[in-house]
């Protein structure tokens, strides 16, 4: 597994992260396993990966612990990479965003107690807290810094004026926004930002939420409590037409000896050196397909082809429902 370096002064990460959210919540959840959670992480490292991804949200803690246990005995071979800002109640609900100097503070030390470890490698703004100046939390994301609590910092979803302010307070390693052959959005004004500011990009989502992968037929093949049967593209009539932009993948990937989900994330590993995709499993079989992708290699006659097939702007439906959107690119 080669490494890129997210950021001008960040981090070495494997080219190909390993997204830890569904191993605790919203991906069919009633198949959740943590003993084969744990067995996933652990060959993903032996495989020669490195970049784990968490955040506090996920389970409401309990990623976070799961990876903590998974990383007990072997903490100096992970870049450990967990978020903050979205606030969870007592019984899992969604109580808004914060990015108040106190929470930063306070989810930190959370964070820092269930993963067991005394310093996270990079920490994420979940998501951008409108009500409080980016200022504030990054000033307050800073001090973790220089107390040795955090070595890089990161944000999710936020907009290029945003990360503009928040460079100008303490270098930003990482941008982690949806990118993938269905969700190009960030082409426009996100990654032409990024790399003005020589911040890395970490692709999260890189297989459509598991749609690029062609295992969906179907609304029925997800379980009746999975989070995506809310996502618009997985609804009415724009599934079938996801799903015929997803055979024009598979074609492509048949034609090139690799899978549908080795294609779409050796097309995101190709759109530049500084761009990290972290494709989410619990299953072994899946990480292994997965890792495989590190290994294809695209020519540019192909990259044109793939371009045709699933052009920016063709998949059908926004990437979540509107109460989600608005939390987004801002």
């Amino acid at each position: 597994m080669t490494e890129r370096t997210l950021g001008r002064n960040g981090p070495k990460v494997s080219a190909i992260g390993l997204g830890c959210m569904g191993m605790s919540e919203f991906y069919d959840p009633s198949r959740m396993d943590d003993a084969e959670s744990i067995r996933v992480i652990h060959r993903y490292l032996d495989s020669g990966g490195n970049f784990l991804d968490t955040a506090d949200m996920y389970g409401s803690g309990r990623n976070e612990e799961l990876v903590g246990r998974a990383i007990a005995d072997r903490r100096g071979r992970v870049v450990l990479a967990t978020k903050f800002g979205n606030v969870r109640g007592p019984k899992g609900e969604f109580l808004g965003v914060r990015g108040d100097a106190r929470y930063v503070r306070e989810c930190c030390e959370a964070s820092l107690s269930r993963l067991r470890v005394d310093v996270i490698d990079l920490y994420y703004q979940h998501r951008v807290d409108p009500t409080v100046p980016i200022e504030e939390t990054v000033g307050a994301m800073a001090e973790l810094v220089r107390a040795g609590k955090v070595r890089h910092l990161g944000m999710s979803e936020a907009a290029p004026a945003t990360l503009r302010r928040a460079s100008a307070v303490h270098p930003i390693s990482a941008l982690q926004t949806e990118y993938s052959l269905w969700s190009r959005d960030p082409e426009d004004a996100i990654l032409p930002a990024v790399r003005d500011l020589g911040i890395g990009f970490v692709a999260y989502s890189p297989l459509g939420r598991g749609f690029l992968t062609g295992q969906f037929k179907r609304l029925e093949d997800l379980a009746a409590d999975d989070y995506r049967r809310f996502s618009p593209r997985f609804q009415g009539d724009n599934f079938q037409r996801n799903l015929d932009l997803v055979a024009r993948i598979e074609a492509l990937a048949r034609a090139k000896g690799c899978t549908a989900s080795q294609l779409a994330l050796a097309w995101v590993l190709a759109q530049g050196e500084d761009i990290v995709p972290i494709p989410g499993t619990k299953r072994l079989r899946f990480l292994d397909e997965n890792m495989g992708a590190a290994a294809v290699r695209l020519s540019a006659g192909e990259l044109a082809e793939i371009d045709a097939a699933l052009p920016a702007g063709r998949a059908a439906g926004e990437r979540y429902p509107a109460h989600s959107m608005q939390a987004v690119n801002r």
